[in-house]
């Protein structure tokens, strides 16, 4: 497909881009014609760049992780020793396919949701008006644009009265803009009042829209889960090789020939087979599968993640700077108690200003004030005979209206001053009213005054209007909620400082509210920021009088305080904040361009499904760091464990394919921890690496303590022989792992709440029951059958360990908590404290 843009000019004349783009007026294009240009200019959407699914499958296995698997199964390939060759590739293969399955599904479900916002235009094709798919516009198409669509691409109006466009998404224009003949008007911008057709001139990524849109798509950072990764990932595998070295310096140094068959390169097959079971090459895989798993949750409360990682990054922020209209508040204007002056009563003000109004305009204030009406139907005696709409120039509605007696009369509503210009009251009762008019404005309100004339000439006041954007009803419950996870919000709008100040006040947020344009000078350079202002970013309850580009500045200040930010928006001209944010939301109802850059794209409107959000991407976040902690605590307890004991005892505690079985049986069960039950905790997340490596370390140096002495018992006190030895220690390695993952599940004793999911208990029971089975019958000459009572000591040793194990977490979690609230005392004197009578468990003290 071709990228060639539109040679289309909008500064040039209508008539010449209907010449030059080679279209009839009074037909349209062809079809013929249509089908061409669309294999020309290419779709009308937003290109995103797609990856190629072999290239995705291929990655999985490719990098330091992978290799470490890869590299036993070559060399059980070079010696044909077929049985370890099949099982560390259908491992391989396994979680490969499982991986890159389970990822895909989050992006198929943005796929489905863009999908079912796809537009369609109304457009002139073969001397017809017909609905066309937005997506299938081309250059030189005629489109009719009226009240409430979506303009579907950038063209230039040719015909009709007029058309008022709602731009604010695309240039950060507060009010709509009046447009006529021969006025370009941008894909993307909703029109608000009137009826023209439009000339096509350009489409998908060569629109004003489209154009942000790419620039905003090539930026991006290495999240703090990708860090957490590879930094985990490094420090298994150094660990690992590290004592695989020494495992192959005391082989070679004794000379103990335990692999005459194959020399060295049955030693080097045995030892990269350890290394398969130690290093945790699923670990990406087990990680995306639990994202994408919990994306497919975000997306049943209405949040769809369009980048996996920012489920971590949403349960680290510690602040919202959350738009007001429609998210705190209902985006639906209200009537609110009106003031009616002189002889005019409550419904006669009401009457006239719905009598100024027209309903199929669907405009919302015309819309509000109708709905204050007592009973519709006291508009039936009267007929609008003209009607002149709200501009930005005279800022006022009139209407020419004929009563049931065929009396004619005429009435208005606009801005107060304008209406008050127009009676002639005495200066104190202006004074007065424009004193209401202001105190209304203090508590949040917009005021509309009204008034009528017999003659058209001379006007009487009838009073004031009062309009107000009423907060959602759950507003201030889940701001409240925010407040109890840690998670400040700071309210962003483009309203005035009163009415943000009054609905923040009223949500609980606070009434530190800064105007923007104090913030950011027009004058300042790059967004940089006046000394103070940083300080006062950091300390604000919200910002009023914000556009688009004042969003980026808030966050860019935010980050560099230290803080998590997320942010939301709706426009265009929002997607570099969306995309500078550690998490972009687009609110319900965004332009594609702010989906683009979005991390979280929301399908209902409200801060509650935020707040959701969060709370299920806490709980992602705890059950990732169960299995980091496990993996980390596994990989010690294995590798440790067979190298003291092939130095201590001069045998090899595992065989290769019971080290492989090993890896089968615990990476198998442990993917089904992305279903696990998690607890949403009361605080911001993040990855603190060294309370893993320490909490993990310190459990996996027990258990290779809980190992060794079973192999101490089985070796000294009851001469098992040496195949025995190893089947005993592969059913203790099996259960033993399982029962850690038990333990590390969550933060608090492994017998209480949140316990185990029926699909992770039901695999790891699963595992458990082949595993008894394995070493019960026996599997030939790879795993020698062992009586039914060792077995039965065997998981009767491991369940008393398991509290020993659960215990000492409890011990670790209790000095942590203590050294984050409480002054920093040298390590090992806070250990003798919480090593005392009571230890770990007594009360804490308050």
């Amino acid at each position: 497909m071709s990228t060639e843009t539109s040679t289309a000019d909008p500064k040039q004349s209508p008539a010449q881009l209907l010449q030059k783009l080679q279209v009839d007026p009074a037909k349209g294009l062809t079809g013929s014609e249509a089908r061409t240009r669309l294999a020309k200019y290419g779709s009308n959407a937003i290109e995103q760049k797609k990856e190629n699914p072999l290239l995705k499958f291929l990655s999985y296995f490719w990098g330091p992780l992978p290799w470490m698997v890869e590299a036993p199964a070559i060399m059980a390939l070079l010696i044909q020793d077929w049985v370890d060759f099949s099982i560390i590739m259908f491992m391989l293969i396994f979680n490969g396919v499982l991986g890159f399955w389970e990822e895909n599904a989050a992006s198929n479900a943005l796929s489905a949701l863009k999908n079912s916002l796809a537009l369609v235009a109304k457009a002139l094709r073969d001397g017809k008006w017909g609905d066309v798919a937005a997506k299938d516009l081309v250059p030189g198409d005629i489109v009719r644009v009226r009240l409430g669509d979506v303009i579907p691409a950038d063209g230039i109006l040719l015909d009709g009265d007029y058309l008022s466009v709602d731009q604010a998404a695309l240039t950060g224009e507060s009010l709509a803009v009046t447009k006529s003949r021969g006025d370009t008007v941008y894909s993307g911008s909703i029109a608000k009042k009137g009826e023209m057709t439009a000339l096509v001139t350009a489409t998908g990524s060569n629109t004003f829209f489209g154009r942000t849109a790419r620039l905003v798509a090539t930026a991006g950072s290495k999240s703090h889960f990708q860090q957490a990764v590879v930094g985990i990932g490094n420090f298994l595998i150094i660990l690992t090789i590290a004592l695989a070295a020494v495992m192959i310096v005391d082989q070679l140094a004794g000379m103990r020939g335990h692999f005459s068959r194959h020399g060295l390169f049955g030693l080097a097959e045995y030892v990269l087979v350890l290394l398969v079971a130690a290093v945790p090459f699923t670990t990406p895989a087990v990680l995306s599968v639990t994202m994408a798993l919990g994306a497919k949750m975000l997306a049943v409360k209405k949040a769809i993640v369009s980048r996996l990682e920012a489920i971590e990054e949403l349960a680290g922020i510690d602040i919202l700077c959350s738009d007001k209209t429609g998210t705190l508040t209902q985006n639906k204007l209200t009537l609110g108690d009106v003031l009616p002056w002189g002889s005019a009563d409550a419904q006669t003000l009401i009457l006239a200003g719905s009598l100024a109004s027209k309903a199929e305009d669907k405009d919302p204030i015309d819309l509000a004030v109708m709905a204050g009406l007592s009973d519709a139907s006291a508009l039936q005696p009267y007929k609008q005979t003209a009607y002149v709409p709200f501009d930005p120039v005279s800022k006022r509605t009139e209407a020419t209206v004929q009563d049931a007696s065929n009396k004619t009369f005429h009435v208005t509503k606009g801005m107060p001053a304008v209406v008050l210009a127009l009676c002639n009251l005495p200066d104190a009762d202006r004074q007065k009213i424009e004193s209401i008019v202001t105190n209304l404005a203090a508590k949040g309100m917009r005021a509309l005054g009204a008034a009528r004339s017999d003659d058209g000439k001379t006007w009487q006041f009838l009073g004031i209007l009062p309009l107000l954007d009423p907060p959602r009803p759950d507003s201030k419950q889940t701001i409240t909620e925010a407040r109890e996870l840690g998670v400040a919000v700071k309210m962003v709008t483009g309203d005035d400082v009163a009415i943000a100040r009054t609905i923040s006040g009223e949500l609980g947020m606070g009434e530190n509210i800064q105007l923007a344009a104090d913030l950011f000078p027009a004058d300042s350079a790059n967004g940089s920021l006046p000394p103070d202002a940083a300080a006062k970013i950091v300390a604000a309850d919200g910002f009023a009088r914000v556009f688009p580009e004042h969003k980026y500045g808030v966050v860019k200040a935010l980050q560099d305080a230290g803080h998590i930010v997320g942010m939301t928006g709706d426009g265009v001209n929002d997607a570099p904040a969306l995309k500078q944010a550690d998490v972009g939301i687009a609110v319900s109802g965004a332009t594609d361009a702010a989906r683009a850059a979005a991390a979280l794209i929301l399908t209902a409107p409200g801060l509650s499904v935020i707040i959701d959000g969060i709370k299920e991407a806490r709980c992602i976040f705890e059950r990732m760091m169960s299995y980091m902690l496990y993996r980390v605590a596994m990989t010690v307890a294995i590798m440790f464990f067979v190298v003291t004991a092939v130095v201590c005892y001069d045998f090899f505690p595992l065989s290769a394919v019971m080290i492989i079985a090993l890896a089968l049986l615990d990476d198998l069960p442990i993917m089904t921890i992305a279903y696990d039950h998690a607890t949403a905790v009361p605080k911001p997340v993040k990855w603190h690496m060294p309370q893993v490596f320490f909490i993990s370390s310190v459990l996996g140096i027990f258990a290779v303590v809980e190992s060794f002495l079973l192999l101490f018992l089985g070796h000294d006190l009851y001469a098992l022989d040496k195949a025995h030895i190893q089947t005993m220690m592969f059913l203790q390695l099996v259960a033993g792992g399982h029962l850690m993952l038990f333990v590390t599940r969550s933060q608090g004793p492994f017998w209480k709440p949140p316990f185990p999911e029926k699909r992770l208990f039901g695999a790891v029971v699963g595992t458990q029951l082949v595993a008894v089975l394995l070493c019960g019958f026996g599997a030939g000459t790879f795993i020698p059958a062992l009586s039914w009572k060792i077995i039965g000591w065997v998981w009767v040793y491991n369940i008393a360990w398991m509290f020993v194990l659960d215990f000492v977490k409890l011990i670790l979690y209790r000095i942590l908590d203590d050294w984050r609230l409480r002054d920093r005392k040298p390590f090992f004197a806070r250990l003798r404290e919480h090593l005392g009578p009571y230890g770990a468990l007594h009360a804490r003290r308050k």
